[in-house]
Parts: structure tokens; sequence; C-alpha cells
């Protein structure tokens, strides 16, 4: 399985140390920057890994900025993008098995093995999810 990455200058460390968890459980990793501490726009990033995640270039997407939210939202602009932002590993579940988030969006002081673990354990469970997550697609469909 492929895991794309991508992050702001507030969140490379974290990244490097997500993207030796992903590693070392046997993923591979694909690296979208940023590779420097200088100061940084987390659009570029968001954009990056989002785009590669709808083009099926990666299987998931995972995102660190100073808080999260700012990746989650550029992100979750991209038409079939489900990205989100999670503060523990009980987000990571739930977003995983109701929203089917196919994007991770971590803060910088995240824990992040335990999150990622989470959430790239967790299976999506269907059924009235489903459902909902076609609402959300056909709201991207109809909105402009």
């Amino acid at each position: 399985m492929r895991i794309g990455i991508g992050s702001d200058h507030r969140g490379l460390k974290l990244k490097e140390e997500a993207v030796s968890y992903l590693q070392m459980w046997g993923f591979e990793v694909v690296d979208f920057g940023t590779e420097s501490s200088e100061e940084c726009d987390y659009p570029k990033y968001a954009y990056l890994v989002g785009n590669a995640v709808v083009k099926g270039e990666v299987n998931y997407g995972i995102l660190i900025c100073g808080t999260g939210i700012g990746m989650s939202i550029a992100a979750n602009k991209i038409k079939g993008i489900r990205a989100a932002r999670c503060v523990d590993w009980k987000d990571a579940k739930i977003c995983r098995e109701h929203g089917n988030a196919n994007v991770l969006c971590m803060a910088d002081d995240s824990d992040v093995s335990l999150m990622m673990e989470t959430w790239l354990t967790t299976e999506f469970e269907g059924g009235k999810h489903a459902r909902r997550i076609n609402q959300i697609a056909a709201i991207e469909d109809h909105s402009s």
C-alpha cells in the first residue's frame, strides 16, 4: 500500500517521524514535501497529496501542519477527497468507520503513531454511512 504524505514547515518534524513509522510498518511512502523548516504555504502540499489520492497514485494521504485545520480545509476542496482533521485515535477511528476518510490531517503535536495506526487499520463500515458518503459526493457534483 502506498501512502502519500505532506507537511508545511511546522509539520516537518512530525512528518519525518510519521514516515519512519510508515516505513517500519511496511508501507511505501511518497513524500510530497516540504523538506525544509523554512516558512512555506500549506495549500500546496494539501493539493499535491490530495491530487495523488484522487488519481490513484497513492492509496491514502496524510497531511500535517500547525493545527491540521488548514490542511483539512485545503484538501477538502479537491473533488473526491474526504480529509479529516483528527486530534486523537478516537477521531481517527470514527472518520474511517463513518466517513471513509481518505486523507488524515494532524497537528504538529499529535501522537502520530497511535493516530496513524488506528486510522490505517480501521475499515469503513458501509451501510448507512455509504449512503451518506454518496450524498456528500452528490453535493460535490452539484456545487459550483
